[in-house]
């Protein structure tokens, strides 16, 4: 789940990790109510990234949207995945010979002009790249919102301009926090650190594609919220010292229902997937 956990229950549990650790690993218990995220919206049915994806994704009883948060050229922070966009748009069709389709070099006004769903199926022709500001709309009151930090590496100060987003419109924070509605995460251990300084009551976690560390989990025990985890590296015994250390963990990106099951069944505390009807829809 992305709820916050209280520090003082965390301090504990590091205090006492090394009885923990000595006495073996605590069985992780199944979790039937495990939260469903979707994976760039429903992007198993629908564009990654679109209104249409995040549309399907409250339609399927998400509990939350995951995003992804980039800026464009002039300050604007979208909604886009790929470092680059030829995969999912036809920017190459649209600005032919420019030397770079990074997303951070075209304007919002740029952006806006790209076709971001014929990649995937003709019916979605015309559905634009969106800001950030257009999916706090879209969810809001709604489901709850799941932002990833950018890893691509030519960006500076995401974490504080995302902070800034959230924060700007007038009482959605406030809302969703209330609510459990709201959490960050990021590859990035600084920029999950700096958004934490900025906004420490957000949930924020630390995706992770390969098996943490003992001692890692310790430090990040002493202010992350969550250890999100590739679901090939996530087995009871971590899941049962995360969940030791006073963390949660939303595993990543799991779309074969048996893996679902199986994981669920594990004890897992959230599952990002690209088919979230798997687990809505039964």
């Amino acid at each position: 789940m992305l709820n916050r956990t209280t520090r003082p229950v965390a301090a504990l549990l590091i205090a006492c990790a090394g009885v923990l650790a000595a006495a073996g690993p605590v069985a992780a218990e199944p979790n039937p109510d495990v939260t469903v995220i979707a994976h760039r919206g429903s992007s198993g049915i629908a564009p990654e990234n679109t209104r249409a994806a995040i549309a399907a994704a409250i339609k399927q009883r998400a509990d939350f949207v995951e995003i992804d948060v980039q800026r464009s050229k002039d300050g604007h922070l979208v909604n886009f995945h790929d470092c680059t966009m030829e995969r999912t748009t036809d920017v190459e069709q649209r600005f032919p010979g420019r030397p770079s389709y990074r997303v951070s070099d075209f304007t919002l006004a740029e952006l806006e002009q790209l076709d971001a769903g014929s990649w995937f199926d003709a019916s979605y022709a015309g559905e634009p790249i969106i800001t950030v500001a257009d999916v706090v709309s879209q969810v809001r009151g709604r489901t709850g919102l799941l932002a990833e930090i950018s890893p691509c590496d030519h960006y500076d100060g995401i974490p504080e301009d995302l902070a800034a987003e959230l924060s700007s419109t007038p009482g959605y924070l406030e809302e969703a926090l209330a609510d459990g509605q709201l959490g960050v995460q990021s590859f990035e251990l600084d920029d999950a650190q700096r958004f934490h300084e900025l906004l420490p009551e957000v949930p924020i976690g630390l995706l992770d594609a390969q098996r943490p560390t003992d001692a890692e989990l310790v430090a990040l025990s002493g202010w992350a919220d969550q250890v999100n985890t590739e679901s090939s590296v996530t087995d009871a015994a971590l899941l049962a010292r995360i969940h030791e250390l006073g963390m949660a963990n939303n595993v990543w990106t799991v779309n074969e229902p048996g893996r679902m099951r199986q994981l669920r069944d594990l004890g897992v505390d959230g599952i990002i997937t690209d088919f979230p009807q798997s687990l809505t829809q039964r």
